[in-house]
């Protein structure tokens, strides 16, 4: 696929959860159609799609005909398998492509990747046998983290180590194997820059973003981070030179420690759409989702300039949706909600964005920011 998709063209979305969601509404935007191919008859990607196949994804003459209704192939979570795009690739273009996806579905090909891109990251160990955790640890030390290197997302898959009795709870508890020892980083923030990457190669980059997460679940963004400029550039240019060295087309986030002597470390990558980018969909000129089907439909890249800053605040279960009414009625606050009927505690229901003048972050009245969120 060489030439734009023109409107009217069939855009495939591996994935119906939120993400495929906003990626379908952006993608109707510019006047395209979206076939969500998803397990999950009442997905919220389901509920806003043109056309639409409940199948699994390793139903092979399913992503056939998949493939004959579409015109390019995208995902929108990063845990679809392999094995999909692979069945896709012959067929249909499949962005940003089976290479992407494998890395980014594997943490110690995804360390190996982040260090040859050029993106420091902690150290870390591969855990195959108790023998592989005590060696690990006696090169680490403690506190660890120790992880699984797939299916891990919002905390889920990990362990905190103290001790050496927490390390051989986790090793039994956590499957499967091989998993990840990585060092315990006293990080004074985490950010996350998100790029976009075209098919000529040509890139544009969001402001970093400053994230907070509570119970392992993005509850705050900010943007734009509060960091010295320097560590802002540093951050769009590892994402950027880990979008090449993928060769991606669509979008990535990379996700970083900022530690006490403005030392940034790689952490974890998406080649998609992000939770911390969702503050782009009010208080830039074109979101992440809408540079996301851009590239991949192979139309020009938008502008990635912000015209306001912004407190992005996830609604995560029943909690939050009880404030659903309170939250309307703030008059700098855009709401979105995923279309999910069942608010099940740590189950991410919607967000809010809360915009603010161009420079009210740097001036340091949070309170202010958050007042009423």
């Amino acid at each position: 696929m060489n030439a734009p998709l023109p409107p009217g063209a069939r855009i495939g979305i591996l994935g119906g959860g939120q993400l495929g969601r906003m990626s379908a509404m952006a993608a109707a935007r510019l006047g395209y159609l979206c076939h969500v191919y998803a397990p999950e008859a009442d997905s919220p990607g389901m509920l806003v799609a043109a056309k639409r196949t409940v199948a699994a994804y390793d139903d092979v003459p399913a992503l056939r005909r998949f493939a004959a209704s579409i015109d390019v192939a995208t995902f929108e979570f990063e845990n679809v398998p392999a094995a999909t795009l692979d069945a896709l690739a012959p067929l249909v273009p499949c962005r940003p492509g089976v290479t992407a996806l494998r890395i980014c579905q594997d943490r110690l090909q995804e360390k190996r990747f982040l260090a040859a891109a050029g993106v420091p990251v902690a150290p870390w160990h591969a855990v195959e046998s108790e023998a592989d955790l005590a060696a690990g640890l006696a090169a680490i030390g403690l506190p660890a983290v120790l992880k699984t290197t797939r299916l891990g997302y919002d905390g889920r898959g990990q362990a905190m180590l103290r001790t050496a009795e927490d390390a051989a709870i986790a090793f039994v508890r956590l499957a499967p194997k091989p998993l990840i020892l990585e060092a315990f980083v006293p990080f004074i923030a985490e950010l996350s820059a998100i790029v976009v990457r075209a098919a000529d190669g040509t890139s544009a980059t969001f402001d970093p973003t400053e994230n907070r997460h509570e119970h392992h679940i993005l509850d705050l963004s900010f943007a734009p981070a509060r960091i010295p400029a320097e560590v802002a550039a540093r951050a769009r240019e590892y994402a950027v030179a880990a979008a090449a060295g993928l060769d991606l087309i669509g979008v990535l986030a990379l996700e970083y420690f900022l530690l006490p002597d403005g030392q940034l470390l790689g952490n974890e990558m998406a080649p998609r759409p992000h939770n911390s980018g969702h503050w782009t969909m009010d208080a830039c000129l074109c979101s992440q989702f809408d540079q996301h089907i851009r590239a991949i439909a192979g139309l020009p890249l938008g502008s990635t300039e912000r015209h306001h800053d912004v407190v992005m605040k996830n609604l995560v279960g029943p909690a939050a949706m009880t404030r659903w009414p309170e939250l309307l009625s703030l008059p700098d606050v855009v709401p979105h909600l995923y279309g999910k009927q069942d608010a099940r505690p740590g189950r991410k229901m919607g967000h809010i964005n809360r915009l603010l003048p161009l420079g009210r972050l740097a001036a340091g009245d949070e309170a202010t920011c958050l007042r009423g969120l």
